[in-house]
């Protein structure tokens, strides 16, 4: 039987080492990598090819959300499970709109851990006992309706990245560096949302964001 090969993403090295420890010691595991902030977790997410990214919630230059959200549209393959010490459904809706099918509190026993990895590699929705198990039902609900606004879609794959990097709070500067494109490109981009959505500052463009669902407006400043 193959193992479930695992990168494991989080910006403590005792963290690491402690779930690799865990994850080698189960029979149907393997650790294949580790990262140690969000742009490497991207980076060896695509060389890799894990089955599986267990990704900190709050990392360096990149944060997981945002880290699970780049490898989702560059390597769809690789499932996600968020680790997490925010228990607010804002946070967890976030998690799985970005394509994560995990959510595990870092309060929790290490067995939701293992649960959540070989849940998630199946396809399947995992979140810890602790969190509201009636977000996920929500969000399938809500999944269509967010999808389905008309503004967001007429924006272009690379437009999407740059306007949910400028709405998370990033500067034009960062955005390019995690996009690896130019500053000029990003203004580029930057103008374009905003003409297509018909929006005139950040402020406008933070709101249509909460709006339709692509960040929580507890999150904004967070």
């Amino acid at each position: 039987m193959s193992k479930i090969e695992i990168l494991i993403a989080d910006d403590h090295a005792i963290v690491r080492n402690g779930l690799r420890k865990l994850l080698e010691e189960q029979a149907d595991m393997e650790v294949v990598g580790e990262a140690v902030d969000g742009l490497q977790t991207v980076k060896k997410a695509k060389s890799l090819h894990p089955d599986v990214a267990l990704i900190d919630i709050a990392m360096p230059r990149l944060s997981g959300l945002e880290a699970t959200n780049l490898i989702k549209e560059a390597v769809p393959d690789v499932q996600v499970v968020i680790l997490s010490m925010h228990e607010k459904d804002a946070y967890v809706d976030r998690a799985l709109s970005y394509g994560a099918l995990g959510y595990v509190l870092k309060a929790s026993p290490t067995s939701d851990v293992l649960e959540a990895i070989r849940a998630v590699h199946e396809g399947k929705y995992f979140l810890s006992s602790k969190v509201n198990a009636q977000i996920i039902d929500t969000y399938l609900k809500n999944r269509k309706n967010k999808s389905d606004v008309s503004g967001y879609n007429l924006l272009s794959e690379r437009e999407q990245q740059v306007f949910r990097l400028l709405v998370e709070g990033r500067e034009t500067g960062e955005a390019a560096d995690v996009l690896c494109i130019s500053l000029k490109t990003v203004k580029k981009h930057r103008a374009n949302i905003m003409k297509k959505l018909d929006i005139h500052n950040m402020v406008e463009l933070v709101k249509y964001a909460v709006k339709i669902g692509i960040i929580g407006p507890e999150l904004w400043g967070d």
